[in-house]
């Protein structure tokens, strides 16, 4: 659907309508998002969570590795990409068979909460994956109560860090980049 040059304007110019991007960089956003979906088509999905067999260094010694679901998992993203970071993290997660929680920046959540009826549309169950939009401190108590597997957070390290604590530990995080974290009982130091 995303291919159809009426659809591809259409979100073009609500992620312009909600974030500061030309039409161009809004379009870049909606064809990598796209091109990311095109990839997994057919039987790609299932390679994903393929598991493996490696041989070892004495006869009949094999190492195995198998992938399975986190099961019910939470999605936290941020407003500057309004499409392609939100829907990349939430295809991973449904593709890898998790049952997610999409949270998107309140500020720029319409552009998915369209997504989400063209997912389904396109024939995505309405009952996969749960969309809320709500503020910072609401879903910091539903993630406290609901203790998800995972969760996948992409935002500011202030809020990273607490989440971190208040998760203990069950999260994945993903910043700008500019503040390093190297989380692991084998950290000896740690310098500000």
């Amino acid at each position: 659907m995303l291919a159809l040059p009426k659809v591809a304007d259409f979100f073009a110019r609500l992620i312009q309508r909600v974030a500061p991007k030309s039409y161009q960089q809004a379009a870049g956003e909606v064809f990598v998002t796209r091109k990311f979906l095109e990839n997994f088509c057919g039987d790609q999905v299932r390679f994903l969570a393929r598991s493996f067999a490696i041989p070892g260094n004495h006869l009949g010694q094999q190492s195995h590795g198998y992938r399975w679901p986190y099961g019910p998992v939470t999605i936290v993203t941020p407003f500057n990409f309004p499409l392609e970071i939100p829907l990349l993290q939430l295809m991973g997660a449904l593709y890898m068979g998790n049952k997610p929680l999409l949270k998107v920046d309140s500020k720029v959540s319409i552009v998915m909460e369209q997504m989400m009826r063209l997912l389904h549309y396109c024939g995505l169950p309405a009952e996969d994956v749960d969309f809320i939009n709500s503020d910072g401190k609401t879903m910091n108590k539903i993630l406290l109560e609901a203790n998800p597997r995972m969760t996948l957070f992409t935002g500011s390290s202030r809020v990273a860090e607490k989440l971190a604590l208040d998760l203990k530990g069950r999260i994945r995080l993903e910043d700008a980049g500019f503040d390093w974290k190297v989380l692991g009982p084998d950290v000896q130091e740690i310098t500000k």
